[in-house]
């Protein structure tokens, strides 16, 4: 069964045990599925799947952040539930190891001369952590990295 056929299904089955959380968020990401095939002109791959799912854990996630600055934790509580829930639709995350195992590669393929080349190896260690670390972390950990 595939990401998209998954999603279908764990849809259906909040939508006869009730799960109203489940089924709102499955449904609010199926509908950000659909506008970004509609906007590809093409049905998603399994990676673009991941992307459209990560950027909706991004948006919960800043979402409750906001709300938590307004004083709202019920409705910042609500937003990280929903961000658990869209966070069991991505591959695992990578361990701090390995994102630093990965910057290290990055940095002896790259070898930049100073922090003006922290652009270069952001664009080596990107395309292979995305999906599976955060990108403000990785950005952090390469700074740390490069001094």
């Amino acid at each position: 069964m595939n990401l998209k056929d998954k999603i279908s299904v764990d849809m259906k089955d909040a939508l006869k045990t009730g799960d109203k959380i489940r089924l709102w968020t499955l449904r609010l990401l199926v509908s950000a599925m659909r506008y970004q095939e509609i906007e590809n002109k093409k049905e998603l791959s399994v990676e673009e799947i991941y992307q459209v799912v990560s950027r909706e854990v991004k948006k919960r996630r800043e979402a409750a952040s906001e709300y938590r600055k307004g004083n709202r934790e019920e409705l910042a509580e609500k937003e990280e539930k929903e961000a658990a829930i869209l966070e069991t639709y991505l591959p695992p995350q990578l361990s701090d190891e390995e994102i630093e195992k990965i910057i290290k590669q990055a940095i002896n393929e790259v070898k930049p001369m100073g922090p003006g080349d922290m652009g270069k190896v952001m664009s080596v260690v990107m395309p292979k952590v995305k999906g599976r670390a955060d990108g403000k972390k990785v950005n952090e950990a390469v700074k740390a990295m490069m001094g």
